[in-house]
């Protein structure tokens, strides 16, 4: 039976794009939750909004 599984990448190439950073914002009311990944580690603040009005 053939070999079905088909590598994302030839072997011995690197693909010319990576990840740089990944993230995310949740809102909820009073706060904000900021999360960011990057190579060199994973940062994230939680802060005060403003209220409704």
């Amino acid at each position: 039976m053939a070999d079905l599984v088909t590598p994302a990448f030839p072997r011995g190439t690197t693909p010319s794009r990576r990840l740089v950073a990944a993230g995310l914002i949740r809102r909820t009311p009073g706060r904000t939750l900021t999360v960011r990944v990057t190579p060199a580690g994973v940062t994230g603040a939680i802060a005060k909004t403003g209220g409704a009005r």
